[in-house]
């Protein structure tokens, strides 16, 4: 459950989503990848996240799966990204799925207490992967766990989405458009200013 990868066109798709979000004023992490530098409102942020839809303990449990989906390495995770409030954000703006979080939460941790006597965010790190393993790789699925199945896969998907989507995220596709020059970068083609010798671009 490592970084999940995601095309740049698929990108393209989610960020129209999540362009919603960007005038949210009550995010203290998550950031849209296309605000604008400079926006004063959109560099003042609350000092805590107040969620929207879910409760404490839910929200505990959705920043811990975000964290488990896309960890932090050498690179900033799903947590600094601010992606568990971009989650509640888009669930408490979404009735389609609020049925579907609630009830894949609940049945999260009671088959933590019924595998390992505690609710999920109270076990170790390697038993909340073993649990999680057979949910998300179809090699390991256990017949009966289809509902856990299904929530973690919507679960993944909007934590991808919100990571993605993140000024964080989208740095992490490299993308030259988030880069930054204190001037324009300098012409490489010194000896031929006009460009006249390039090859013509392909019709």
């Amino acid at each position: 459950m490592a970084k999940q990868g995601i095309e740049r066109r698929e990108v393209l798709r989610i960020l129209a989503i999540a362009a919603s979000a960007a005038q949210f004023t009550g995010f203290s992490k998550w950031a849209f990848a296309c605000g604008h530098v400079g926006n004063a409102t959109a560099q003042i942020k609350p000092a805590t996240y107040k969620p929207l839809f879910f409760t404490d303990s839910e929200y505990a449990l959705v920043d811990c799966l975000a964290d488990i989906i896309i960890p932090t390495d050498s690179t900033p995770g799903a947590r600094e990204a601010g992606v568990p409030e971009f989650i509640d954000f888009m669930v408490s703006n979404d009735s389609s799925v609020q049925y579907q979080f609630r009830t894949g939460l609940t049945w999260l941790n009671a088959h933590a207490e019924r595998k390992r006597g505690n609710p999920f965010v109270q076990l170790t790190p390697d038993q909340q992967v073993t649990l999680l393993e057979p949910l998300a790789y179809k090699e390991k699925f256990l017949p009966g766990s289809e509902d856990g199945r299904d929530f973690f896969r919507l679960v993944r998907e909007f934590t991808v989405m919100g990571f993605y989507t993140s000024q964080i995220g989208y740095k992490d596709l490299d993308n030259p458009a988030l880069r930054f020059y204190a001037e324009s970068p300098e012409c490489s083609h010194k000896d031929d200013p006009e460009h006249a010798h390039l090859a013509p671009t392909p019709s």
